[in-house]
């Protein structure tokens, strides 16, 4: 984003509430409706709705349109949430802080704006160390601070956990929404070591966030600390002790959901991914059960079937069952040609590997034609000159010599002749 248009944004953030203010007075005074013709029934009813149920309406809807990926939908509603937090709350606020907060990370995460995150990041920190004594409202603006780079967010985190522990010596903050905090920041540092490679540090701030949840914590927030557990050991190499926490995942999920067959595509992963031999029925046995769980949630078609479809695919052609491998993809070509498009790295990848089965089993015209298919999408969606473009060109090249298809180029030749 230019200057301009973030000047703009900028403006926005200000502006906001005094248009929403002139649209709701075009309401008549005695609060009933507008004469037909000057503004239609639902829109004066989304003018006269209140301030407060604007902000709740444009946060639900803003989560929804991130979940459904229209990002920019997405940043429209988060910055209506800015200049609604500061009509509803005032100037310094935690809520106003938090809508900051929420657009920096949007900003960052769907569109790789720093600058801009950056500067809504700035904004919510001058608030919350302004802020003399909040009471009971809920600090989530303390735990997301979006930083651009890793140590600024470091910095950021441990920052909030000092303005936390201040807030609690000075009686501003209740102790219940304090322990949901810390656990909000002990999640958020986990993550964050993890990705600087420091696994150590990472996995003490999951103890830290087993030790605030207890017994009694959601099963939901348990069940994601124990997967994100088990990422950290398995990118160490630890695979017995990934298998560990994901188990202890998998028993926090009730049987059913598409969380747990998340869970179990996880675990089948792991164990096949392991040298030794008897991880191989485990794994059989848990691909199976995600997918069963992914078609009675999601569907068939869904993309994570889809993707755990592969993995299962990819786990046969190693231990040996091509044939099922190679049915399992030609099934599959027909809903990733409806979900992915017919031009799209999904289809691609399966006809690479129908073709890879078919060269193996000697089927060399066939894989011909396969590859070539594989190669006219690559060609499209990557270009020739990219790695996977090259890698399948040469492939195709080598077949395009073998006898059996120079033969049938020579029958096809004099056909037409």
């Amino acid at each position: 984003m230019d200057d301009t248009s973030f000047m703009k944004t900028r403006h926005t953030l200000t502006d906001f509430s005094s248009t929403e203010s002139i649209g709701s007075a075009a309401a008549t005074r005695d609060g009933s409706p507008p004469p037909v013709g000057e503004m239609d029934v639902d829109s004066w009813r989304r003018r006269m709705t209140p301030p407060g149920d604007k902000l709740a309406y444009f946060a639900g809807r803003a989560q929804a349109m991130a979940d459904t990926q229209q990002f920019d939908a997405c940043i429209g509603d988060l910055v209506r949430c800015v200049a609604l937090a500061r009509l509803v709350h005032g100037e310094r606020h935690l809520k106003l802080a938090q809508a900051h907060v929420r657009l920096a990370e949007a900003y960052l995460q769907f569109k790789g704006w720093g600058a801009q995150a950056q500067e809504h990041s700035s904004r919510a920190r001058e608030l919350l160390l302004s802020h003399p004594a909040p009471t009971t409202c809920n600090e989530d603006g303390l735990l997301t601070l979006t930083a651009v780079t890793l140590k600024e967010a470091e910095s950021f985190y441990l920052n909030a956990a000092q303005i936390l522990e201040e807030l609690s010596e000075q009686g501003g903050i209740i102790q219940e929404e304090k322990s949901k905090t810390e656990l909000k920041i002990a999640t958020a540092l986990s993550r964050l070591y993890q990705r600087q490679g420091r696994p150590e540090e990472a996995l003490f701030q999951c103890e830290k966030s087993l030790q605030l949840l207890g017994d009694q914590g959601d099963p939901e927030e348990t069940c994601s600390t124990y997967r994100d557990m088990a990422a950290i050991e398995q990118s160490r190499g630890c695979l017995d002790r990934a298998i560990e926490h994901l188990t202890k995942a998998r028993s926090n999920q009730s049987p059913g959901g598409p969380d747990r067959a998340h869970i179990s595509h996880s675990l089948a992963k792991v164990h096949s991914s392991a040298a030794e031999p008897h991880h191989n029925e485990s794994a059989a046995h848990y691909f199976e059960e995600s997918l069963d769980v992914y078609r009675n949630t999601v569907g068939s078609q869904d993309p994570t079937f889809l993707s755990a479809q592969d993995d299962y695919c990819h786990f046969l052609l190693i231990n040996g069952q091509k044939e099922r491998c190679v049915e399992i993809q030609k099934a599959s070509l027909a809903p990733k040609r409806s979900v992915f498009g017919e031009w799209s790295a999904e289809v691609a990848d399966s006809q690479q590997l129908i073709g890879g089965v078919e060269m193996t089993q000697g089927r060399i015209t066939q894989a011909h034609r396969t590859m070539r298919k594989c190669l006219e999408i690559q060609q499209i969606i990557y270009g020739p000159q990219h790695k996977k473009t090259k890698d399948t060109q040469k492939t195709v090249d080598m077949l395009a010599r073998a006898p059996e298809v120079v033969n049938r180029k020579l029958r096809q030749t004099a056909a037409v002749s």
